[in-house]
């Protein structure tokens, strides 16, 4: 008797601890279910108009920066580095000592040549004077004249070569780190500096033969880099290549660009924009409106019900062109719509909206009555 009191009462236990369960899990659900039939007040949001504005056609490009003039300068002919004149990074004029080389052999060998030079000179006017007294041959008068034609032609030599121990800047441009060292001995041909020449500066890209009509020398031409992210260099096409390339269909062009703070480094990578000479009328809107999916682009468009409230509609758009934090909308919406301009992620499609704008204004409106 004793073992079965003890079940009834287990059992009746359970039953009140089940039953409390239960019982509070219904009044939340109830709770739930009655917060969710009251009607959920509208979102605010911020929106914007869709702006007809007018564009000039451009075509999207990669490409390399490359210098007008870039060079590794080097030694014609070898010797010991006597003098060093540059430092690295200096900025130089076309003729500028860079290096000189010992020179002492080359004076030497040019000082005789010279004396060489006098000596026939002194000859051959000698035989000049005597020929017109028929006292030398004309054999003679010719074989005066060649030596000392052959001795100012080696004189010349000797200075091309006394000349090229003396080893300068072939432009104007930029040096870059020096390689050599000052007493090295240096074979011919072995790379100083490297100079490039920056400003002006070309960036070089290609388009597809299809975007070939669209580019033509003279076009205007908008260049960025990585390193300068908030500059745009601008330019023009100088050239357009005269064939395309059989393997990738592709057509090479080039364009000039200003780079007067020398920010602009051959071998960067560069997006370029070819600008056409026409402007078009295009819709826009900030890049926040719209949402880019893989499915498709779409914005929530502001239009009203029925009864007159403002709801999100969800709008598939083609997307083109961005421009300065703009983005333009090729279909899918036409000028003056109201579309939501951003936090897009948290609304859904049917959703009634108040605007931020007309909230605010609403609000002015009741402090100025409450104060009448």
């Amino acid at each position: 008797m004793r073992t079965a009191s003890r079940f009834v009462i287990v059992i009746v236990l359970l039953g009140v601890v089940l039953g409390g369960i239960f019982g509070y899990k219904f009044y939340t659900i109830k709770q739930q279910m009655a917060a969710m039939s009251q009607p959920q007040p509208p979102a605010i949001i911020s929106a914007v108009d869709a702006q007809k504005e007018s564009w000039t056609p451009s075509l999207k490009s990669v490409g390399s920066v490359e210098a007008i003039n870039g060079v590794e300068v080097a030694n014609e002919v070898a010797g010991v580095i006597e003098s060093i004149n540059f430092e690295s990074g200096d900025t130089v004029k076309k003729g500028d000592v860079l290096v000189r080389l010992n020179a002492d052999i080359d004076e030497a060998a040019l000082r005789t040549r010279r004396a060489e030079a006098q000596l026939a000179q002194q000859e051959f006017k000698r035989v000049s004077d005597l020929l017109p007294k028929r006292a030398v041959s004309q054999s003679q008068y010719d074989e005066a004249k060649a030596n000392l034609d052959a001795a100012k032609a080696r004189v010349s030599e000797a200075e091309a070569t006394l000349s090229k121990k003396v080893i300068r800047a072939p432009f104007d441009g930029t040096l870059g780190i020096r390689m050599v060292d000052q007493g090295e001995y240096i074979a011919t041909g072995t790379p100083i500096v490297e100079i490039n020449m920056l400003d002006p500066i070309y960036v070089d890209y290609t388009v597809s033969e299809k975007n070939l009509p669209d580019v033509d020398t003279g076009y205007p031409v908008r260049a960025t880099v990585a390193a300068v992210p908030n500059q745009t260099f601008g330019g023009k096409v100088s050239a357009v290549n005269t064939s395309v390339n059989p393997e990738t269909r592709t057509v090479r062009i080039r364009a000039t660009l200003t780079n007067p703070d020398l920010k602009l480094r051959p071998g960067m990578f560069a997006t370029v924009q070819t600008q056409q000479p026409r402007d078009n009328e295009v819709v826009t809107l900030p890049r926040t409106a719209v949402s880019y999916n893989t499915y498709g682009d779409y914005v929530f468009a502001v239009v009203k019900d029925d009864k007159g409230d403002q709801i999100v509609k969800r709008r598939t758009v083609t997307t083109g062109e961005t421009r300065d934090g703009r983005v333009a909308i090729l279909s899918g919406l036409e000028a003056g719509e109201t579309v939501v301009s951003k936090g897009l992620l948290r609304l859904r499609a049917g959703q009634k909206v108040t605007i931020q704008d007309d909230q605010e204004k609403a609000g002015d409106k009741n402090g100025q009555e409450a104060s009448n």
